[in-house]
């Protein structure tokens, strides 16, 4: 008898619980996942689930901390309606948070029958969404779908932000949950998408197919065009391996397939994608794939796929993304869209696709007479059809040289030779006395390179005997042998320098030219500039041009300090705050780090893009390739940033060395190399009160300043040069942590 005594005691003592449709709501109420829910229980997920839909009842010991949960929640949001909703800084129960604090960002949505929605309670379908992070704003809140979708609810002491995919700060309802998701599978086989701002959807779709039907019709993902002419971006679904494996894609490519860049044709996925009428494009199912039907009126029917484990996303630019957790990739991947684009392929695919974005080629006309619009080439844009560039311009093996002899080498009289600086040159007696080599770095130096560019917009007119024009784009044959750097205008004033321990701005070794060579307008501009006549031969020159990049710079360099912002970062700094705290800003959050590197690496990749060379696919010299058929081949608008780059850093170089008499020991690229008694940039930089010399090198984190790369010993440099007995090895390749693999080959 005492025992049944015990086991009705027992049951009598049982916490007492709410309601399950109560219980639902508190939990909903705080912002809690299911997931988060059953892990803090020790519970599974279904558990909590049959809790709530009244299937099954909580018991001992489960039961006692389920029911103190819901207590606490309960005095967070009382069930009354009339009753005061508890303040933004309403604290949480040290004890409860930390037994059941969630992520910050986590909110699931689930997806289902409608008639499920039916079910939901007022309060479930008016919850307002949680903040997101400052550098992934959330979405706003939403009304109820006809889907079913589980409430949302803002936590105490979190704060709406607006979102980033509106301009205006309104959220476009047909991209209600930002422009991507990643895709992937719990541990109890259910399909979520991660989306930006820490929104968790249940995704329904059992195969590939359907998984595209469900993004274009429910997902609610994309981004609205970025100029008025443009398109919208298509939603992005990033799967992870657990999700390839669930709907039949392999986890990783075999060699053959990584060469060919796609899996094959006769793959069942792709059969399944045939059959639901599914088209790839010409590049197939890789690890960039894209899966349309053909536009519908206005409609666009195309979802992109981005997959990391089949190196979608090169480590060289996204670090270890490809290995975050769904919502830390969704973060990353999130602010990239939403300050730069969604991504459409590579960091340089996107920086090319950003160019076009901001320029769309067509737009649509006036009505003409009845009513109608047509669509027209839209100014400022490079258009919708490829333009040849001139034979200077073109690299070896294009279609315009295939009456060159076989083995033919063009000279700098044939070919337009721009690139970046490559240059060394052996350290003076005065300089090795000196303790230390300090690195400089120019930020985004391509993209301020780029900034107010006048850049041809149409086909090359070619000319003889032109007179040259400094504001007018081109590319000019023309002997700048006789500039004598010894004794330059510097403003206004000509200046006596060494010119034996400066570069040549005209070539990227820094050799003094040796008789007539083609060079961009900014090359040939900045030796009218330095003080000398110049006579062009001949020129191919474009008089359809513009500032077809600004757009593209003004939208990168916000993306670029707004997240350097976000890393501790800012563009009002002192010099010395600058310093400071550009050290170890990437490991304040390496997340945000990683987004700089992918931005950086855009500007850089989508230049390299206007001229892309040939790619496989049986190429033989002499044939097209694929990207010649792109208007946005364009390998003058190249030279023409990468000669106005390499100017802008040489006319910072002669400033400073007129000034204190200093001179660059090696450049490369963006980077510049001094011999210094100090460790600091400030321990040769002209700094007078914190203001810089005007013209010359300035700290800063805005593209075209500088920032220290790094720092090593005078007698490191030495050494290494003794090592591998080069003399003019270029030191600013290995200044940032001083490792030396290889004596380099300047490639």
């Amino acid at each position: 008898m005492s025992e049944l005594f015990d086991r009705v005691d027992a049951l009598a003592s049982r916490s007492p619980l709410p309601p399950p449709v109560e219980r639902k709501r508190l939990r909903q109420a705080h912002g809690f996942t299911l997931d988060e829910v059953a892990e803090a229980l020790m519970v599974r997920r279904a558990t909590v689930s049959a809790w709530e839909s009244g299937k099954t009842e909580p018991r001992p010991p489960e039961r006692d901390a389920y029911a103190r949960m819901l207590t606490k929640l309960a005095e967070l949001y009382p069930a009354d309606p009339n009753s005061a909703a508890p303040a933004e800084d309403t604290a949480v129960p040290e004890s409860f948070a930390n037994a059941l604090a969630p992520a910050p960002e986590a909110r699931t949505l689930s997806t289902g029958p409608a008639s499920e929605a039916a079910a939901m309670t007022d309060s479930e379908k008016t919850q307002p969404c949680p903040a997101a992070n400052s550098a992934a704003p959330a979405a706003a809140p939403r009304p109820a779908r006809s889907a079913r979708s589980a409430s949302t609810s803002r936590r105490p002491g979190a704060r709406k932000a607006a979102p980033a995919n509106s301009p205006a700060g309104g959220t476009d309802p047909r991209f209600e949950y930002g422009p991507l998701a990643v895709v992937d599978v719990d541990v109890h086989g259910q399909v979520l998408a991660y989306c930006v701002g820490g929104l968790v959807l249940e995704v329904p779709a059992k195969s590939l197919p359907s998984l595209v039907e469900w993004t274009l019709k429910e997902a609610k993902l994309g981004q609205p065009k970025l100029s008025g002419p443009g398109k919208d971006a298509d939603p992005l679904l990033v799967l992870t391996e657990a999700a390839l494996e669930r709907y039949g894609l392999p986890v990783a490519l075999t060699d053959e397939e990584r060469l060919a860049g796609r899996i094959p044709e006769g793959h069942k996925v792709v059969k399944q994608l045939a059959r639901g009428e599914w088209r790839l494009t010409q590049r197939g199912f890789g690890p960039w794939a894209r899966i349309y039907r053909p536009a519908q009126g206005s409609e666009r029917n195309c979802v992109q796929l981005c997959i990391p484990s089949w190196h979608a996303l090169d480590s060289r630019h996204w670090g270890q993304a490809g290995q975050l957790p769904p919502a830390e990739l969704a973060r990353v991947l999130g602010v990239y869209a939403s300050r730069v684009m969604t991504p459409r392929g590579s960091t340089a695919v996107t920086g090319l696709e950003l160019m076009t974005a901001l320029h769309p080629p067509t737009r649509a006309s006036e009505p003409d007479a009845d009513g109608r619009r047509h669509s027209e080439h839209n100014p400022g844009s490079l258009g919708k059809d490829p333009v040849d560039c001139a034979p200077c311009e073109a690299p070896d093996g294009h279609p315009l040289l295939k009456d060159l002899p076989r083995f033919h080498v063009r000279g700098p009289g044939e070919k337009l030779f721009e690139e970046a600086y490559d240059w060394a040159r052996p350290m003076t007696d005065a300089e090795c006395t000196l303790r230390y080599l300090v690195g400089i770095d120019v930020n985004m130096a391509f993209a301020a390179g780029a900034n107010g560019l006048v850049v041809g917009l149409g086909a090359p007119t070619h000319v003889k005997v032109p007179v040259f024009d400094p504001k007018l784009p081109g590319s000019w044959l023309v002997d700048l042998s006789h500039v004598d750097l010894s004794r330059v205008k510097v403003g206004k004033e000509w200046v006596e320098l060494d010119g034996s321990l400066l570069p040549s701005p005209f070539t990227p070794k820094g050799e003094r030219p040796q008789g007539p060579a083609w060079y961009a307008t900014p090359t040939v501009a900045y030796a009218v500039e330095l003080g000398y006549d110049v006579t062009p031969i001949e020129a191919y020159v474009r008089y359809d041009n513009g500032r077809y990049l600004d757009a593209w710079y003004n939208r990168l360099r916000d993306a670029y300090l707004a997240t350097m912002a976000d890393l501790g970062v800012h563009a009002d700094l002192s010099p010395a705050d600058f310093l400071a705290a550009m050290d170890g800003y990437k490991e304040r959050d390496p997340q945000l780090a990683v987004t700089v590197s992918a931005i950086k690496a855009t500007v850089k990749g989508g230049l390299g893009k206007l001229r892309e060379r040939p790619r496989g696919d049986g190429w033989k010299p002499g044939q097209p390739w694929r990207a010649l058929s792109r208007p946005t081949w364009r390998p003058d608008i190249r030279a023409a940033v990468i000669s106005r780059t390499r100017i802008n850093l040489h006319r910072k170089i002669v400033k400073h060395a007129a000034f204190t008499g200093q001179y660059p020991v090696a450049i490369l690229s963006d980077c510049v190399v001094y011999a210094a008694n100090g460790t600091s940039p400030l321990d040769f930089l002209p700094y007078r009160d914190g203001k810089p010399l005007p013209g010359a090198f300035k700290l800063g984190i805005n593209p075209g300043l500088v920032k220290h790369e790094g720092t090593q010993s005078v007698l490191w440099g030495e050494e290494v040069r003794e090592r591998f007995n080069a003399p003019e090895l270029n030191l600013a390749r290995y200044i940032k942590d001083g490792t030396v693999t290889d004596v380099d080959n300047g490639e």
